[in-house]
C-alpha cells in the first residue's frame, strides 16, 4: 500500500515532503513490528540494544560508554541497565579503573536470551523482506546520505 492510502492524504507539498512523511511513517511501522517481536521476551527495544552492545564488547562498559553506542540517545541508560540487572540479564560492579564508575556486563542469562532471539532472526528479515539485497544496499546509501547531509 502507498503512503497516500495508509495515512489518507493524497496531497503533499512536494516529493521531498512525501519522502520525509514516508520515512517517519515507515520508521513507526517497523518499530511496532519489532516491539511485537520483543514483547514475547518481555524486552524493550532499548533493553535489547543494550544487551547486544554488552554482548559485542570484550570489556565491561560504563553506562556512559553504553549510551554512546546506543541507537536511542534519549534513553536513560542507567535506568534501563538497572532493569536488566533486576531481570538477571546484566550485571554491575564497581569499575577497577575508576571507583566512581560502574562496569556493566551481560550475564549468562542475557547471552542465552540473545542466542534464542538470534535463532528467530528470520522474523527480523520478514520486516524488510519485500526488498532485494541490492535495494537494501541502495536504501542504506540513501539513508546515510540524508543523515550525513546535515
Amino acid at each position: 500500500m502507498s503512503i497516500d492510502k495508509d495515512i489518507n492524504q493524497s496531497k503533499f507539498r512536494n516529493e521531498h515532503q512525501r519522502a520525509f512523511v514516508n520515512l517517519i511513517y515507515t520508521y513507526n511501522w517497523a518499530t511496532e513490528k519489532f516491539k511485537a517481536f520483543l514483547l514475547c521476551e518481555d524486552l524493550t527495544m532499548q533493553q535489547f540494544n543494550i544487551l547486544r552492545i554488552l554482548r559485542g564488547s570484550e570489556e565491561p562498559l560504563s553506562t556512559l560508554q553504553i549510551r554512546a553506542r546506543m541507537l536511542d540517545k534519549m534513553s536513560d541508560t542507567s535506568r534501563i541497565v538497572d532493569r536488566l540487572v533486576l531481570k538477571g540479564l546484566a550485571q554491575k560492579c564497581v569499575s577497577k579503573e575508576d571507583k566512581r564508575l560502574v562496569d556493566v556486563t551481560i550475564s549468562a542469562a542475557g547471552k542465552v536470551l540473545l542466542a534464542r532471539l538470534d535463532q528467530k532472526s528470520d522474523a527480523f528479515d520478514q520486516i524488510i523482506g519485500a526488498i532485494t539485497s541490492e535495494e537494501a544496499t541502495e536504501l542504506n546509501r540513501l539513508l546515510d546520505k540524508i543523515r550525513n547531509s546535515h
